[in-house]
């Protein structure tokens, strides 16, 4: 079952949160989770760009050791073209995840890897993405 960051334990580890019209964000240490509504047509110009600024603010990181997490909690569209926007700006990622247990969650991401240049990590709980990131962390140290 899908379910927000906000009805798990990891929600006491959460340094920051923004709450946006279109989605809520929540920085951790190492990783951003973001929780878009439900039938959002996600794009850049509208608003990742803003998420972006908000993450740097925070971070400052452009992203190359954070590892971002789209828990897809809810249904919704993503222009996936619009990753080409978020490179030209020279932002980065260490690692993108995707918690999706649905079918147009798995074919978003599909579309979403003609056009983000690493690999996407696919998961079905938000558990599996968070551990998946602590036990990277934990190889890399």
């Amino acid at each position: 079952m899908m379910v927000s960051i906000k009805e798990t334990e990891f929600y006491s580890e959460v340094l920051r949160e923004f709450n946006y019209s279109f989605a809520d964000v929540f920085i951790f240490k190492d990783c951003v989770v973001s929780e878009v509504k439900e039938d959002v047509d996600f794009g850049w110009d509208e608003h990742a760009q803003k998420i972006v600024k908000d993450v740097v603010s925070v971070t400052g990181s452009r992203g190359d050791e954070l590892v971002f997490i789209s828990n897809r909690i809810n249904s919704y569209s993503v222009q996936a073209m619009d990753w080409l926007k978020f490179f030209k700006q020279s932002y980065n990622l260490k690692a993108y995840c995707v918690v999706s247990q649905n079918r147009s969650g798995i074919l978003n991401t599909m579309i979403e890897k003609l056009f983000f240049p690493k690999r996407i990590k696919h998961f079905n709980s938000i558990h599996e993405a968070l551990n998946f990131v602590e036990k990277r962390l934990a190889e890399v140290s």
